[in-house]
């Protein structure tokens, strides 16, 4: 296992290169400058500009320092809407907040979705199975773009529960982990359930019901225990998306994370800060997908990693 994760380790480098190279072009085409998105500004500030920024440099001497200090000092580079400010700096700050909602959110997701999917395999067929996937069914299909402000106009607005905007206590968390963890909840529901009913049907599960036991230790200890590969992979996999993917929400309840910083980032063409927030969304979704495949030997003996 110890060489696997080593190799896989060793990879992410030549892809996180493909990567940086591909958002580099990518954020070159884009039309327009940087600074002239919001006033003109007189050419002789923009040229000003261009020379603290190295943008009159050639493109690929650009290209080569980004990377070089990428690489060698994981350092982002300055970011021209704060001109006091690195990228690293506005990363430092906005992460936390991020990581914070996607935790709660996986939490949440957890919390609700585990117990609807067992319910579901257990009461197989019944009304309870049905409401189940019902609420799981309407989980997937509401987007959060929609989920967002409807959650905003019933508890905030009508019913005064909970406040509309900002990141400071628990009450200002409720709204947007709700908001972030139902669709991650409902497709977890229907993942247990669906795992659950292909090992209640196994040779084993028969086997273990024919000695005499329990149909709660059936189901807590073989069924759910074995159920739980396809789980942990969206879980594993979800993390760095309910992290990095929570932009809409994070805008929609004015969170100060890296959605918002996005976002604003796009708006004002602060190239730095986009090129940044891509990369890192790829490190985290290559070490997520590692991870996967550890935890996945880790769970079930039968998974080899070579």
């Amino acid at each position: 296992m110890r060489s696997y994760a080593l190799r896989r380790l060793l990879s992410i480098v030549p892809t996180l290169l493909m990567v940086a190279t591909l958002v580099f072009i990518l954020v070159r085409l884009v039309p327009g400058g940087p600074f002239d998105q919001e006033r003109a500004v007189p050419a002789e500030v923009e040229r000003a500009l261009n020379a603290k920024y190295h943008l009159d440099d050639p493109v690929w001497k650009q290209y080569g320092d980004w990377l070089w200090a990428l690489l060698s000092r994981g350092d982002l580079g300055p970011t021209f809407k704060y001109p006091n400010r690195t990228v690293n700096e506005i990363i430092a700050l906005s992460l936390p907040v991020s990581m914070q909602l996607g935790s709660l959110a996986m939490l949440f997701a957890l919390a609700v979705g585990v117990p609807l999917g067992v319910i579901g395999a257990v009461r197989q067929n019944t009304w309870k199975d049905t409401a189940a996937m019902a609420a799981a069914m309407v989980g997937v299909s509401v987007p959060r773009f929609v989920l967002a402000p409807l959650l905003i106009l019933i508890f905030s607005l009508h019913l005064y529960i909970f406040p509309v905007a900002r990141w400071e206590t628990w009450r200002h968390m409720v709204l947007p982990v709700i908001c972030a963890g139902l669709p991650a909840a409902a497709y977890i529901a229907r993942l247990t359930r669906g795992g659950m009913l292909e090992v209640i049907r196994s040779d084993f599960i028969r086997t273990a019901r024919a000695k005499g036991l329990s149909e709660r230790v059936v189901m807590f200890k073989h069924v759910l225990k074995n159920a739980m590969i396809p789980i942990i992979t969206s879980i594993v996999i979800e993390i760095p998306f309910l992290i990095t993917g929570a932009l809409l929400i994070e805008n929609f309840f004015g969170i100060p994370g890296l959605g918002s910083q996005l976002v604003d980032a796009f708006n004002t063409s602060d190239l730095p800060v986009i090129k940044a927030q891509v990369v890192m969304f790829s490190i985290l979704y290559m070490v997520f997908n590692l991870l996967t495949d550890v935890l996945y030997a880790a769970v079930d003996p039968r998974v080899s990693l070579k």
